[in-house]
């Protein structure tokens, strides 16, 4: 067997330090911007990629391996191409420090093409995204 994590552990490590810091979503224009695992910050994200008002998330869990918060609404969504993600990350008020955290893009809602109204970020009944052991 390979050495691997216990979820549990990695769990209650990513619980106990999520619920520690501010975690905001931002909506992203996907033909601007492609998801890599090797990104780390908001910088990585070109600034035109990133759409409408970032919003906190409330009522962050974690259970199961999955984690987990309140739906989001971003209001005011300024008209323009259709939007297919949005991107998770830990604010420090500056884009060079702001971990990412998720890239959710599993949405039925998405592609959604910004009207200036409100758009509705309804996460999965399954939660945001979960921990793999590899």
């Amino acid at each position: 067997m390979a050495s691997t994590w216990y979820t549990k552990a990695l769990e209650g490590m990513l619980s106990a330090y999520l619920n520690s810091v501010t975690v905001k979503a931002v909506m992203i224009d996907t033909a601007q911007y492609t998801f890599s695992a090797s990104h780390q910050f908001r910088s990585s994200v070109p600034a035109g990629a990133q759409v409408g008002t970032p919003q906190t998330l409330a009522n962050k869990t974690f259970t199961n391996g999955v984690f987990n918060a309140d739906d989001s609404v971003f209001p005011a969504v300024p008209a323009g191409p259709p939007l297919g993600a949005v991107l998770g990350y830990i604010d420090t008020g500056n884009a060079t420090t702001d971990a990412i955290v998720f890239y959710y893009d599993e949405s039925a809602d998405f592609p959604v093409t910004p009207d200036g109204g409100n758009i509705n970020a309804i996460w999965d009944a399954a939660g945001i995204a979960s921990l793999v052991n590899t």
